[in-house]
């Protein structure tokens, strides 16, 4: 794996690595961002809607701004298909397993906003665990299985 911040030599461009988390519903995503120093604040971006179309306008406002990103997000009933949108797109992606994600107890004010920031986080400091990603063909026979299933 690749440092997550370098700088070019000679005093040209600087690269930023950027750790993005995001926390995904049907309807919205927010968004949390961590830079690389593991010191530095983690900060709320924002939340946007739930299609692929404001997910690619805000990652690219991120990208405008000089950063190179590493997009991770929980996985859960929406799938594979950002992962797979964004890994289409050149973007590096991560779905991870819910079960990886410290839970401290006591900790019971649960918000959007804070799930992404924490995902960025965590990211940054590698303690999150990978959640396989599943053929196309195998996660839409899945979810005719499901959908069919007796009640």
């Amino acid at each position: 794996m690749r440092p997550l911040h370098r700088c070019k030599e000679m005093g040209h461009e600087q690269i930023l690595h950027l750790v993005v988390g995001l926390d995904i519903h049907k309807d919205s995503i927010d968004i949390g961002v961590a830079d690389a120093p593991l010191e530095s604040a983690v900060r709320h971006v924002g939340s946007i809607g739930g299609d692929l179309a404001a997910l690619d306008k805000a990652l690219r406002r991120l990208i405008s701004a000089g950063h190179e990103l590493r997009v991770v997000y929980e996985a859960g009933p929406c799938g594979f298909v950002i992962a797979r949108h964004l890994a289409a797109r050149g973007l590096h992606c991560e779905v991870v397993a819910p079960s990886s994600i410290p839970k401290h107890s006591g900790d019971r004010a649960k918000t959007d906003r804070r799930d992404a920031m924490m995902l960025a986080h965590l990211a940054r400091a590698h303690e999150l665990s990978r959640a396989c990603c599943v053929h196309r063909l195998r996660e839409g026979a899945k979810a005719v299985s499901v959908a069919t299933r007796p009640h």
